[in-house]
């Protein structure tokens, strides 16, 4: 009964942001002049290419984080596992997470090393959550959108820095070996609300500490992967408006609004917070868009162009219902059962 009602509240607090934002957008008349607009078809099929291209890298990354850890995956199992995790990330809360179930049918495939095929899917997301503010970071310095009289920039672009330069200090500290092993990492453990996080860090810093190679490697390709989305993204609104925000302000604008990913609702917080985004940085010209709903429209674009994306993901599921229905069941039952993945089989 408890899962049903958090799931409840999470689907009605998606119902209720997207509901305001496209009444308001409506009542702007956002879609009445997106509708009689010509379309730049060839930048909105670039969008496409690069958001496609943008998944795509993560995928390769993950199965590098794979091999890493010696499970001796082949390319096209990882590329089958990553898009079924994209298709479900996509899906209605209450149905299992993508991230879960790419771990759960990952170590189906390895029994006895489930805290490997955990640290992979966890280590890859914190990755690129990370690099996802550093991107933004350095977009904000060489853009120089912290000087922006919008006291709304303002405050978000030092709030980026910050979480970066504190995001910089964890991760140098995590690659310490006396702050990932005996009483420190006991104690980061039994931290309140942060410990079963912590200890899922810990655990997967472990497995990679050894091999910078690998971690220098994925930043780069994770940088990669941001870059792609941000130039999507730009490519997206250029698309569908004459007069769009530059790409620069995208390198920033994009990457905060993603970092809404962390969040436990799936829809909602993107669109909400890519038009906030939109209102407060000014165009190129020098004008704001206060009032606007622009910032909806194209994160209704980007969504599209994610669902055709998903749709890889759809053909592999049809191909693997008989192996995705037993791994399902088993995130469900641990989902239920408020299990980790890195902890040791009973």
């Amino acid at each position: 009964m408890k899962r049903f009602l958090v799931n409840s509240l999470k689907i009605a607090i998606s119902v209720g942001i997207l509901a305001y934002l496209v009444m308001d957008a409506n009542s702007k008349g956002d879609f009445a002049v997106l509708l009689g607009r010509d379309k730049q078809w060839g930048a909105l099929a670039g969008a496409a290419v690069l958001c496609f291209l943008a998944v795509l890298i993560t995928l390769v990354r993950w199965y590098y984080l794979i091999r890493a850890l010696d499970l001796p995956i082949r390319f096209q199992d990882a590329l089958r596992l990553g898009f079924l995790g994209y298709l479900f990330n996509m899906s209605p809360v209450g149905i299992v997470g993508g991230d879960l179930l790419k771990a759960v049918m990952l170590a189906r495939n390895y029994p006895g090393r489930r805290a490997e095929a955990a640290a992979t899917v966890f280590f890859d997301r914190a990755i690129g959550l990370y690099v996802l503010f550093v991107v933004a970071s350095v977009a904000v310095f060489f853009t120089g959108m912290g000087r922006c009289p919008n006291a709304t920039i303002q405050a978000v672009c030092s709030a980026t820095l910050a979480v970066t330069g504190i995001g910089t200090l964890g991760m140098g500290a995590m690659l310490i070996p006396g702050l990932t092993n005996g009483r420190a990492s006991a104690l980061m453990a039994r931290l309140p609300y942060l410990g079963g996080l912590a200890k899922q860090l810990l655990t997967a810093v472990r497995m990679y500490r050894r091999n910078v190679g690998v971690l220098v490697g994925s930043v780069l390709l994770t940088i990669l992967v941001h870059s792609f989305n941000a130039a999507g993204m730009y490519l997206i609104a250029s698309g569908l408006y004459r007069d769009p925000h530059s790409l620069g302000a995208h390198f920033v604008i994009t990457p905060l609004a993603h970092a809404t990913g962390v969040l436990p609702i799936s829809i909602g917080p993107f669109e909400a917070a890519l038009g906030e985004l939109y209102a407060a940085a000014p165009l190129p010209d020098g004008r704001f868009l206060q009032g606007s709903g622009r910032g909806l429209v194209v994160a209704l674009g980007y969504r599209l162009i994610t669902l055709l994306i998903a749709a890889v993901g759809v053909g592999y599921y049809v191909s693997s219902r008989q192996e995705l229905a037993e791994a399902m069941r088993s995130a469900d039952e641990m989902e239920a059962a408020g299990q980790s993945l890195t902890a040791p089989p009973a």
